[in-house]
C-alpha cells in the first residue's frame, strides 16, 4: 500500500482543527501550509486532512487521508460523528486513503457502524484503504482499559477496515494484545496529547516492539519546536529500529 514503507508508516495528523477547535494551535501551526510544509519536508507516508484544509490547501506534499467524518468538542453529549465528506469527493482531492472515526460505547455506536460499513464497501471498489480511528467513549464506557482498546482492534478487523488508529495502552505487553487482537488489519498508535521527548520516543519504541506497522502524530511533531528534527529522530525507530538512545541523539 502507498501509506507504507518498508511494512511501516508514519503519518502526520493534522485533523485536529474541527474536533478541538483553535485550542491545540500555538503561533504558526495554525497555518496549515506550517503543516504541509513539515509533511514535505519530512516525508512523511501521509497526512491527515479533513476537506476543507485539502481543498484549499494540499498541493500533494504527501500522500493524503482524507477524514470523512468529525464533529466539534462543543456538544456535550453523547458522541456521534457522521460522514462530511463521500469517498469520491475524497478521491477527487487526491486522498490515497480514507479514515472515519467510530465511538464504541456511544448509543451511535451502531448509526456509525452502519455507515463505516457502507463507506468501507465504496472505498474498497475503489481500491482505496480505509482507517478506522476506533475510540471508546460513551456513557458506556466508565473507564478506557487495555481491554476495551484491544477489542476496538478487533472490531476494526471485523468490520473491514485495512487500517485500525488506536491509543497506546501503557504497556508493551498490553498493547501486543491490541495488535493481535487487530490480526491482519494493520495498527496505527495515536500520539496523543503533548509529551517530552523521551515519552514520545520510548511510547514509539515500544509500539513498533508489538508488530505495529507505524505512528500517526500531530501535535507531538507540529507543537515541537524542531519538528522536523523530532521526525527524524521518530524515522530511526520506525524504520530503522533504532534505539531511543540513538533516536535522541537526531535532536541534538
Amino acid at each position: 500500500m502507498k501509506l507504507l514503507t518498508k511494512g511501516k508508516s508514519l503519518v502526520l495528523a493534522y485533523d485536529q482543527g474541527l474536533e478541538h477547535g483553535p485550542v491545540d494551535f500555538t503561533d504558526e501551526n495554525i497555518n496549515p501550509e506550517y503543516i504541509l510544509d513539515i509533511a514535505k519536508k519530512g516525508k512523511y507516508n501521509g497526512i491527515i486532512l479533513q476537506k476543507g484544509i485539502a481543498e484549499k490547501y494540499y498541493r500533494n506534499e504527501a500522500p493524503l487521508i482524507l477524514k470523512l467524518n468529525g464533529k466539534t468538542s462543543i456538544y456535550k453529549g453523547e458522541p456521534i460523528s457522521l460522514q462530511l465528506c463521500s469517498v469520491k469527493e475524497a478521491l477527487d482531492l487526491g486522498a490515497k486513503a480514507v479514515g472515519y472515526t467510530i465511538y464504541m460505547g456511544s448509543k451511535y455506536e451502531p448509526k456509525m457502524l452502519n455507515e463505516f460499513g457502507k463507506i468501507q464497501e465504496e472505498a474498497h471498489n475503489y481500491k482505496i484503504p480505509v482507517i478506522a480511528w476506533m475510540y471508546p467513549r460513551g456513557s458506556s464506557v466508565k473507564k478506557v482499559t487495555p481491554e476495551i482498546i484491544a477489542y476496538g482492534a478487533r472490531v476494526g478487523l471485523e468490520i473491514g477496515a485495512d487500517f485500525v488508529k488506536v491509543h497506546y495502552t501503557g504497556s508493551l505487553q498490553s498493547f501486543k494484545k491490541v495488535v493481535e487482537a487487530a490480526g491482519k488489519c494493520k495498527v496505527l498508535c495515536a500520539g496523543g496529547h503533548k509529551k517530552n521527548d523521551l515519552e514520545i520516543l520510548k511510547e514509539t519504541k515500544e509500539v513498533m516492539s508489538t508488530g505495529a506497522v507505524g505512528m500517526a502524530i500531530g501535535r507531538n511533531i507540529w507543537q515541537h519546536k524542531e519538528p522536523l528534527k523530532i521526525t527524524k529522530a521518530l524515522k530511526k525507530i520506525i524504520f530503522d529500529n533504532s534505539s531511543v538512545k540513538d533516536a535522541l541523539k537526531k535532536l541534538r
